[in-house]
């Protein structure tokens, strides 16, 4: 299996040679806490998604995302951001893709389901926002949940 190395404002990072909308969600359960997946392609942790597909919505591609990569079935409740920062690419090594970013991050309440590993998650787990901050993680997730918990009134676009 590939890895995926992400870069930001590295002089260093590949160039960029695609761009592909992708979604992330937080999903909040009813105790406060949200799901986390930890990748198999690169060990850190992140909120779960990934690209939409062709012939599936925004919202489709980010219930089927988080059913596929943690168990759980979820109900679209907002929007987030919109993060298309092209300082931030992702160099996907298994076909030398380099990704510019852009990526929807919807808000998600839980529905039903157990939190389940699958080909894309080490691990998933329910957590409490803010033990999240010590987590190993991309500097794009952090600020995807940082936005999301200081609930702005428009969504952030970058």
């Amino acid at each position: 299996m590939g890895r995926r190395i992400d870069y930001y404002d590295d002089p260093n990072a590949p160039k960029a040679n695609s761009l592909i909308p992708s979604v992330n969600v937080v999903v909040e359960n009813d105790k406060g806490e949200i799901l986390m997946i930890r990748r198999t392609d690169n060990d850190n942790w992140a909120l779960p998604g990934g690209a939409i597909d062709l012939g599936e919505s925004v919202t489709q591609a980010a219930i089927r995302e988080t059913k596929e990569e943690t168990g759980i079935d979820v109900e679209i409740t907002g929007i987030v951001g919109i993060y298309s920062d092209p300082r931030h690419v992702i160099h996907y090594t298994s076909n030398n893709e380099v990704r510019q970013e852009f990526s929807v991050v919807l808000a998600a309440r839980f529905i039903s389901g157990s939190p389940t590993r699958s080909a894309e998650s080490r691990e998933v787990q329910w957590m409490v926002p803010r033990d999240t901050s010590s987590l190993q993680m991309d500097s794009s997730m952090h600020l995807r949940i940082k936005h999301y918990l200081e609930a702005h009134e428009a969504p952030i676009v970058i």
